[in-house]
């Protein structure tokens, strides 16, 4: 499974792309995006999906 990020909910604050281990989280047009094909949920990485976790605004980042 991956994540995604709800655009409703985004302040585009730029802090989940330069964490994210995969290189999953792109933005295009103003908007962050998360790659399905390439988010693992930051497993083998972290014990939890490091977007969601500095992401400022809760349940923004979440599963898909």
């Amino acid at each position: 499974m991956a994540y995604k990020i709800i655009e409703s909910q985004c302040t585009v604050c730029g802090m989940c792309e330069p964490i994210c281990p995969n290189e999953a989280i792109y933005e295009k047009r103003g908007m962050f995006y998360i790659n399905a094909d390439l988010c693992t949920e930051c497993e083998g990485f972290f014990d939890s999906a490091q977007c969601a976790d500095v992401c400022p605004v809760s349940n923004t980042c979440v599963p898909a």
